[in-house]
């Protein structure tokens, strides 16, 4: 071995990424004992930084290993290491007190419960028997109750509760897993549980004949009560779900009425008895983020009908907190357990506001006294293409960065506002997005508050001074509003994006392309977004980069009837699709024995004729949502109204996933690819597929057959389009984006037909398709362009 390598040495490291809370200093001072380095590591603004001196071929060893011995929560993202000429501390490697200074650390999201805490809950030996608020530095809550960075005890909720004796001694031991677990408590020291009447009355859980208050709870739940229980991001309301009649109490307290209810079991076993769990579905489940996983309902037994009305599948998740996991082995069937607020607001997060707002729909409550610092909603994830796709990015995920592709380090500070829907927003900092937990739909001023709030939570835990601000392009998003009149206040540069560019970008960033990549034909499938020209988008194929973006072919547009009223009244849209596409003359002529004809022929044509007519309250659209909502209420699904967001869409896919075991039978309903003219773009027209439709309508096929054909002929006309505009454009490269793209069969119809074609396909991984990605798209699109004026 050489001279050089025997020579004592001294390195500075740097760790970068989620490094704080997750037991990483710890796993540094053990690592650095069995390697002989003496020195010092410590947590600050940035991340981790170790000095350490010892022999130069134990340090590289050292420094290679960190990664690689990594406690389960980290994530390292960058290692930087450089020499040190200074003399070594005296005395054996040391960790240090947090310090202060610029945010640049990541904030790590809640994890589930560990292992190890879950079997010291259940066992009575253990001084933490059944105390629902154990963790340590491998599980338990951060970002909910974070206020400040570093994440120490000071700057959480947890600042009020004194460590006793026994906790501070494991807090301050380098060697137990909850060596500075910032949450650590036990009975003696730490927050408590207790349940309450709906008239806030303490009730003893005695009187039950029960030993404390989660076991309680759980006999109220067996005896049909609902209870309001305060997690670890926001209240939830818990039934038996099995017990129709308390789901539906649940539902007409709540007012939400149709819109799927999310289940919580005590394990694998209950769920597997209700639905069809594989292993990447297993995984998902008892993972650390435990999030809400979509499953086939395949099992033997059944939940109550109205937890998911008309609906293939069914929203479980396991235990994720000791409380949880305490009040669930206490009962054998399934709890809904769905989000503590009246429908459309946000989660209740503390306990005065919940007694106010939840008595009218809980009978019990099951408090604690521990404060929810940052509201965080539970996550929903589906497995699309053999993958899973996230439909709501919150709990176990958020606020974990995204790493930018090649290209962005150089990009200012930048805050991206997001869209109205599902609204996200997006810092971007150092390379890196802080895309933000599902915040919710912002037309509700509760939500709008919410999302304010969580805008200087944000700012403050990155201390994040924007150099610049990027927006949608509609002029009544309350995001873009907020956007524009805050630049025009502080005097920031303002970006605006166009909806479906953004989808597309944020699909590129996080799939690693490069800021200087060629440009990909990007496919936009949603309900709307602000187009030009006065036309709302939803069915578009742009040629896009970061840069830039040019609309190479739409759907044909119809028009929106009523405005906004159409989105809630799907008939609308299907009344549309037949004007547009067949005449109401023709349409009556060929298919007035139709039950549909009698429908729309009751409704008030001429007011409605006059104002297509007249273009007062019906602005065009190319949206393939609302072309969805056209076929549901074409085939009687949710004429009339629908109660939630893609409601009409959800079941149409329902019924073709229903008659997909037939589909080599059901002939693809044809649409008509109208190529370019000199007064409009090529377009896709349903026309040909209307009259197919009408005609199957006619003849009395099932629902489940015409929404086979229907799918299938949408993707062939799909893929028709992607292959002539990719061949004419010399794009090789297609991404796909927008809610449109949640629906399983049509993402992996286009996923499979176009790979088929030798097309590369890229699609969301980490970040919903929905609107919920569109922040980081306004952010990696507002950063060249702030790139390129510097």
């Amino acid at each position: 071995m050489s001279e050089s390598k025997q020579c004592p040495a001294g390195e500075a490291i740097r760790l970068r990424g989620l490094v704080q809370g997750v037991g990483l200093r710890p796993t540094i001072w053990r690592l650095a004992k069995e390697y002989r380095l003496w020195g010092e590591v410590s947590n600050d603004s940035e991340g981790v930084l170790i000095r350490a001196w010892g022999q130069r071929e134990a340090l590289e060893t050292f420094i290679h290993q960190l990664k690689f011995q990594a406690p389960p929560l980290a994530r390292i993202d960058a290692v930087e290491h450089w020499p040190l000429e200074t003399s070594p501390p005296i005395g054996a490697f040391r960790i240090l007190p947090s310090t202060q200074g610029e945010g640049q650390t990541g904030v790590v999201p809640d994890a589930a419960v560990c292992v190890s805490c879950l079997t010291e809950i259940f066992d009575p030996t253990c001084r933490r028997y059944r105390y629902p608020f154990t963790n340590c530095t491998h599980c338990g809550p951060r970002f909910s109750i974070i206020a400040g960075i570093p994440y120490d005890r000071s700057n959480t909720t947890m600042a009020p509760f004194a460590l006793c004796p026994a906790c501070q001694a494991e807090y301050e031991e380098p060697q137990d897993r909850r060596f500075h677990a910032q949450p650590n408590a036990c009975p003696q020291c730490g927050p408590q549980v207790w349940l309450e009447d709906a008239t806030a009355r303490e009730i003893p859980p005695t009187a039950l004949g029960c030993a404390d208050p989660i076991a309680a709870a759980a006999q109220l739940l067996r005896k049909g009560g609902i209870v309001a229980i305060k997690g670890l991001g926001g209240f939830h309301l818990a039934c038996d779900g099995t017990q129709f009649a308390t789901v539906a109490r649940l539902r007409s307290n709540k007012r939400r009425y149709e819109k799927p209810l999310a289940l919580m079991a005590r394990d694998l076993e209950i769920v597997r008895r209700y639905c069809q769990v594989t292993e990447e579905a297993a995984q998902l489940l008892q993972s650390s983020a435990a999030p809400i996983v979509l499953l086939p309902k395949e099992g033997k037994e059944r939940v109550a009908e109205n937890v998911a009305p008309e609906q293939r599948y069914l929203g479980f998740m396991l235990p994720y907190t000791p409380l949880h996991h305490l009040l669930c082995a206490e009962l054998e069937q399934p709890l809904v357990m769905t989000s503590g607020n009246l429908s459309e607001e946000p989660p209740c997060l503390h306990n005065p506001v919940a007694r106010t707002k939840l008595a009218g729909i809980a009978d019990y409550f099951l408090l604690h006294n521990r404060d929810i610092m940052n509201r965080v909603d539970d996550s929903v994830v589906r497995i699309l293409g053999g993958r899973p796709r996230w439909l709501r990015r919150a709990r176990g995920y958020a606020p974990a960065p995204l790493v930018l592709p090649p290209g962005f380090e150089a990009a200012p500070p930048l805050l991206a506002l997001g869209g109205e829907l599902k609204n996200t927003f997006c810092l971007l900092k150092e390379g890196q997005c802080l895309p933000s937990q599902h915040l919710g739909d912002l037309e509700e001023a509760n939500t709008f508050a919410d999302y304010q709030q969580n805008l200087s939570l944000y700012r403050r835990l990155y201390q994040h001074i924007p150099k610049m601000l990027v927006v949608d392009r509609h002029p009544e998003y309350l995001s873009a509003k907020l956007g524009r009149e805050w630049a025009a206040r502080e005097g920031l540069p303002l970006l605006e994006v166009q909806h479906h560019h953004a989808h597309i970008a944020s699909c590129m960033a996080e799939n690693g392309l490069p800021l200087e990549t060629s440009p990909v034909l990007g496919v936009a499938l949603d309900g709307l977004g602000y187009g030009e020209g006065g036309i709302l988008w939803g069915g578009e194929f742009l040629r896009a980069d970061y840069r830039s973006f040019e609309r190479l072919a739409t759907f044909k547009p119809v028009p929106m009837i009523g405005g906004v009223q159409a989105i809630r009244e799907p008939w609308r849209s299907t009344y549309a699709h037949i004007l547009a596409g067949l005449g109401w003359d023709r349409f009556q002529e060929e298919y007035g024995a139709l039950e549909l004809f009698q429908y729309l022929k009751s409704k008030p044509l001429a007011t409605l004729n006059a104002m297509v007519k007249r273009r007062l309250n019906c602005p065009q659209t190319s949206s393939c949502g609302r072309l969805f909502d056209a076929v549901a209420a074409a085939l009687g699904g949710h004429r009339e109204q629908v109660s939630f967001e893609g409601q009409a869409a959800m079941a149409v896919e329902t019924w073709a996933e229903a008659g997909w075991s037939q589909k080599d039978r059901c002939p693809p309903y044809p649409f008509a690819l109208s190529m370019e003219s000199s007064s409009r773009l090529p377009w896709i027209d349903p026309t040909p597929m209307w009259q197919r439709l009408l005609n199957d309508l006619g003849r009395g096929e099932s629902r489940e057959k015409m929404a086979v054909c229907f799918h299938l002929g949408l993707v062939e006309a799909l893929v028709a389009m992607v292959k002539h505009l990719g061949k004419a454009q010399g794009i090789g490269i297609v991404a796909l984006s927008g809610g449109v793209f949640q629906n399983r069969l049509l993402l992996e119809g286009m996923i499979s037909s176009l790979t088929a074609e030798g097309l590369t396909v890229l699609s969301h991984r980490y970040l919903p398709a929905n609107d919920g990605g569109i922040s980081v798209g306004q952010a990696v699109v507002g950063a060249v362009w702030a790139l390129d004026g510097q």
